[in-house]
């Protein structure tokens, strides 16, 4: 194999290993197996082009080629045969949009997600064309570093912790042997190597020059690992301020460094899958339980709503008692027990609660509990297939009560980090307008709250858009159309605009009610509303989203449902019982139907399973294809021998009229140029499958010594001496002689040898020349190396002729 070839399988098998560190994003090695065929494909591709002499930019297209059939294989979308479609591109788009919200939905490590591993396998591919053409092509594999660094950046951005070491030595150990092939190879192209003294030295011997060079690179590499050790400032650098800080709609829960889901791009994406997948099953003793909480979006601006790193301590050390703190102390409390099963589906560093929780028991992994935001989460762990039991309390408030509540001073810590709105006048004068002469802060949201109806024109309508920003909101406010993420913000942003300490939070609604106390909850409930913190009750829940839209919808008496408002009780009746005025008594209408919302009703059976009863003609019509494909060089061949054959049977002998002088007339007759256009056909079959039998062609022999040649070199004997004999005489005749050979049987003759060459040559060389005839695989190379000759001309022509052009002249001539 020559060096470029070499060259090429070493860049990939390097590419490869420049890939290890992806082995601590993903949590299996279905990604490992997948971009190894795509790398396979594409070196495969490589090495048949370098083989047949492509130039550049046909090797280029040829592992494109590779990298786009592995991809369709990979990842069909079940409407192409091997061959890509224009629905297999926009297939391939869906998956880039999937990866996109994967991105922002999953921590590492991630699961098999189709979108993750189509991104990986094609930047893999991608990195493996660019190696494969700096180290082979244009000879600078140490460039070939920066595309094999860039998959090495990956995991450093995104992982939560330090890197894991030994995949980067791997990727090292591929970098450091794709320079040494590339330096063994010029030394190989180079010449033998010798010292002052004559005495050859071996290729792998290494000299004090290259000595010295390794003793700088370990110095070298020992300063960049210790140096920044040794700096303490290290981690406030530009690269963490960029990874782990930040707020805003870019940021998942705990932000970029502790989240692990972005809030609205989660929410965004699982409303609008195409399957339902269980995700949590809930048991619980409470009659009629209000939303699952995970996390909180506290930070409103110009940019949108996104939220700041939760911080707090251990779940070892316990949780606070809701009823003792200070902002709480006007509200009853009751308390219940859960207990959460969560699906592998759901992998998130936010744990699924009820608000309130008082214990956690089961949870695996190090989890912590902000009080401040009241969610509990983790730097390290996922909720994937965890089991645990939690205690909770209720809240238990009137809309009287609420009414009691007295607004915050501004100093209060509260009021300044939760009431920071976006300057819009459009928005401003709208609250405005819906707070006038509302005295109490509760009838202030009442009023915002019941402005979200369909008499005012506000409908649902789900939908794919990013997280909603500041203007998107505005937009929100005016079309009035959009879904619970939109509902939940702008909310916030009217009630913050009221002067009234406002957040959104996420999580899931009850669900589907499977008896009298378990719900199954399905990526279709994920949900968002809103939080308004009224003094002396802490944080109560407002969902402003119309009730009849969300699947496992709750209301509460002082948030009724706006399209069906509930009476409230008058004082002459007296306070109302507990169970009627409670956080969770939306009613048995509103409670959820005992049905499966389109999911099955247990966790383990996951996604809703799609008919498949194409996939095995789709198969096999993609196996019949390929193997027509493979087939296509054997079909021409044959159909050209064929057609060769039928232009060279022989015919009866010519009359030759003698003239004056004895001296053979030449006469220039119809039977005369056929017999010579027979003679050549005869012969270019003869040179093809010599070609095919890798006899050597030497264009510059004479058509008697090659047959000669033919005959001596293969031990041909018998009729298939013969045979070769006849074929040289009759080309020889058909270029020299006057007269040229005719009434022969060319065709028996070229039977006769291919007969002989098939019995002295090897099984390989038999089967090659009968499935991939060298023959027609050198005809398309030259074939293409012609037109791309030609193409390079006409584009030197037509840089000439711009060249060429000046306007001057043609300002001069109007002159």
């Amino acid at each position: 194999m020559t060096g470029r070839r070499r060259l090429g399988l070493i860049a990939a098998c390097a590419t490869l290993l420049a890939a290890a560190p992806l082995s601590a994003i993903f949590e299996t090695w279905t990604w490992l197996f997948q971009s190894l065929l795509a790398v396979i494909l594409i070196a495969g591709a490589a090495v048949a082009a370098r083989t047949l002499r492509f130039p550049t930019w046909a090797q280029t297209v040829s592992m494109v080629v590779a990298l786009a059939l592995a991809l369709t294989w990979i990842f069909p979308s079940g409407k192409e045969i091997l061959i890509p479609q224009p629905a297999t591109f926009t297939h391939f788009a869906d998956l880039i949009r999937q990866a996109g919200e994967d991105t922002r939905s999953y921590g590492v490590p991630v699961p098999d997600r189709d979108g993750l591993q189509f991104v990986a396998v094609l930047g893999i591919g991608a990195v493996a064309i660019v190696v494969d053409l700096l180290t082979a092509v244009f000879r600078r594999p140490a460039l070939a570093g920066l595309p094999m660094l860039a998959i090495y950046s990956i995991p450093v951005a995104v992982y939560l912790d330090s890197v894991p070491v030994f995949p980067f030595i791997v990727g090292a150990i591929g970098y450091l042997w794709l320079l040494v092939a590339d330096n063994v190879d010029r030394v190989r192209r180079f010449g033998r190597r010798f010292t002052g003294d004559g005495r050859d030295v071996d290729v792998w011997e290494p000299s004090p020059l290259a000595s010295a060079g390794r003793r700088l690179g370990v110095v070298g590499v020992l300063v960049a690992v210790l140096l920044p050790l040794a700096v303490p400032t290290v981690s406030g650098g530009l690269l963490t301020r960029l990874t782990q800080t930040g707020s805003g709609i870019g940021s998942g829960p705990g932000g970029a460094g502790n989240g692990r889901i972005n809030l609205f791009a989660a929410l965004s994406g699982q409303l609008n899958q195409n399957t339902t997948v269980n995700i949590v099953k809930v048991r619980t003793n409470e009659k009629e339980p209000f939303y699952l909480r995970f996390a909180v979006a506290d930070v409103l601006n110009a940019d949108g709503v996104g939220n700041t790193a939760p911080r707090g301590d251990s779940l070892s050390e316990g949780l606070p008692n809701p009823a003792t703190l200070g902002s709480s102390e006007r509200a009853t409390y009751t308390e219940y027990q859960a207990q959460i099963e969560v699906s592998d589906a759901l992998r998130q560093s936010m744990l699924p609660v009820y608000t309130y929780p008082t214990g956690v028991d089961g949870i695996k992994g190090n989890w912590s509990y902000d009080d401040g935001q009241q969610v509990i989460y983790s730097g390290r762990s996922t909720t994937g297939n965890q089991k645990y039991t939690i205690n909770y309390l209720r809240p238990r408030y009137t809309a009287a009560q609420l009414r009691t509540a007295l607004p915050l001073p501004e100093n209060n810590p509260l009021y300044q980090q939760y009431t920071a709105a976006p300057e819009d006048p459009v928005v401003q004068k709208k609250v405005d307008d819906l707070i006038d002469g509302e005295d109490t802060d509760y009838d202030k949201v009442r009023a915002i709250y019941d402005s979200f109806s369909s008499e005012n024109g506000f409908r649902y309508q789900l939908s794919t858009q990013n997280p909603a920003n500041a203007s998107e909101i505005a937009a929100f406010l005016t079309n009035k159309v959009g879904y619970c993420q939109q509902y939940a913000a702008a909310m916030t942003w009217m009630v913050r605009a009221a002067g009234i300490p406002a957040r959104v939070a996420f999580g899931f609604t009850r669900g589907t009610a499977l008896d009298d106390n378990t719900y199954q909850i399905t990526n279709r409930n994920v949900h968002a509303w809103t939080e308004v913190y009224l003094d002396g009750f802490g944080w109560v829940p407002f969902d402003a989203t119309p009730a009849a839209n969300v699947q496992g919808s709750a209301r509460s008496s002082w948030a009724p449902d706006v399209e069906r408002p509930e009476p409230e009780v008058s004082a002459s009746t007296g306070a109302a019982a507990p169970g009627t005025e409670s956080s969770t008594a939306p009613g048995r209408a509103e409670r959820p139907e005992v049905a499966n919302d389109g999911a099955t009703s247990a966790i383990d059976e996951g996604v809703v399973p799609d008919d498949g009863s194409w996939t095995p003609l789709f198969v096999a019509a993609g196996i019949a294809l390929l193997i027509a494909l493979l087939l296509v060089p054997a079909f021409l061949r044959v159909l050209l021998r064929r057609r060769r054959h039928a232009v060279t049977a022989g015919g009866p002998a010519p009359v030759v009229t003698a003239a004056s002088g004895g001296i053979s007339d030449i006469t220039v007759t119809t039977e005369s140029t056929r017999a010579r256009q027979d003679a050549h056909a005869a012969w270019d079959e003869l040179l093809d499958t010599m070609i095919d039998f890798q006899v050597p062609v030497d264009p510059t022999e004479t058509p008697r010594v090659t047959t000669q040649r033919l005959v001596k070199d293969t031990l041909l004997s018998g009729d298939a001496a013969t045979a070769a004999g006849l074929l040289g005489r009759a080309e020889e005749r058909a270029r020299y002689a006057r007269q040229p050979l005719q009434g022969a049987e060319l065709s028996a003759a070229l039977r006769q040898v291919r007969a002989g060459l098939a019995s002295t040559a090897t099984f390989r060389t038999k089967v090659r020349a009968s499935l991939l005839p060298p023959s027609v695989l050198l005809s398309w190379r030259l074939g293409i190396t012609d037109k791309s000759a030609r193409a390079a001309e006409a584009m030197a022509r037509l840089r000439d002729a711009a060249s060429r052009f000046s306007p001057r002249r043609l300002l001069s001539r109007a002159r």
